[in-house]
């Protein structure tokens, strides 16, 4: 099984997988319905302050990741997408979903990196 990441606003290219969004704000548009979540964790998402300066600037995103990494050791939020996610791998894939428009650069791939280490 794997972690896969995923924008919210796509059609959903993989539903056999458990579904987590990993966004503080519920994304626009997107019905509860239609996101066919498993799980929101909003608190996992960078904060408000830490949002609004990363403001999605790519120049930005080497010191983004390092101070969300910052903010991601000490929330609680966190140890329990680690330990959801550690249980759903055991039996199907997990999908990290996410609303931001650039699909390389955003708080779902750098979870993705730590909980695969």
């Amino acid at each position: 099984m794997e972690i896969k990441t995923e924008r919210i606003y796509t059609k959903p290219a993989d539903l056999d997988g458990y579904r987590i969004l990993v966004d503080r704000l519920w994304p626009r548009g997107i019905s509860k319905v239609n996101a066919h979540l498993d799980q929101w964790l909003k608190e996992v998402g960078p904060t408000n302050d830490l949002r609004k300066w990363f403001n999605h600037d790519v120049d930005k995103y080497p010191e983004f990741k390092l101070r969300y990494i910052n903010e991601l050791k000490d929330n609680p939020a966190f140890h329990q997408l680690k330990a959801t996610v550690d249980e759903q791998l055991k039996t199907q894939n997990v999908i990290l979903l996410y609303s931001a428009k650039d699909t390389e650069h955003n708080q779902a791939i750098v979870l993705k990196e730590l909980l695969t280490k």
